[in-house]
């Protein structure tokens, strides 16, 4: 009779997690942003402790459930759900082709001037290109693409420009160090090699 009730029990823990499972999955997918965990636990109505164990073990089952093509990180007790790593050649053609439809081929060039030449000023961009670029660099800074970084200590003082965190989630890049050679980026966004250099 013990054995039963016991079995029973974690049945109706497992049925009243999944519950809470549920409803903090659809909040990390609805913001898109890190969700810190004071505010998921607000939202379910639950302590900080009894959230964050809800976050263990969410973590834990969509990391070894090899069907989910997400995962939740933790950074500083930010929660956000992100693609799996295993997933990422077929993310990163999908996020590439989003950007090509939505950048014009000059916010393009730009981008990809600024990715391997930063920290880099408007006048230095306009230099490599040949063109005027402030309405590709207003576009990309638009996007949180690149930001403004500081400034270069010559006359007139310039803002310099740097890709941000956004340029390398799009790219699906963990850090700078990651970049393919300039050839095979301008390539995989289909700048058809045009000289940027």
């Amino acid at each position: 009779m013990d054995s039963i009730s016991l079995e029973q029990l974690e049945l109706e823990e497992t049925s009243y997690k999944n519950v809470y499972y549920s409803i903090i999955e659809a909040l990390l997918f609805a913001s898109g942003d890190p969700l810190h965990i004071n505010t998921i636990a607000s939202i379910i109505e639950g302590s900080i402790e009894f959230t964050e164990k809800l976050m263990d073990d969410m973590i834990r089952n969509l990391e070894s459930d090899k069907a989910r093509g997400v995962r939740i990180i933790n950074t500083n007790s930010e929660y956000q759900m992100v693609t799996k790593p295993a997933n990422s050649d077929q993310i990163q053609k999908l996020l590439k082709t989003n950007i090509r439809q939505s950048l014009s081929r000059a916010a393009l060039e730009t981008l990809a001037i600024i990715a391997y030449k930063q920290p880099i000023t408007r006048v230095e961009i306009e230099e490599i290109r040949g063109v005027k670029s402030d309405r590709a660099i207003t576009t990309l800074v638009e996007k949180s693409l690149i930001k403004e970084s500081g400034k270069k200590e010559v006359v007139g003082r310039p803002n310099l420009y740097n890709t941000t965190d956004e340029f390398l989630k799009h790219f699906n890049f963990n850090n700078l160090d990651q970049l393919p050679t300039l050839e095979s980026f301008v390539k995989d966004i289909d700048l058809d090699g045009e000289e940027v250099e």
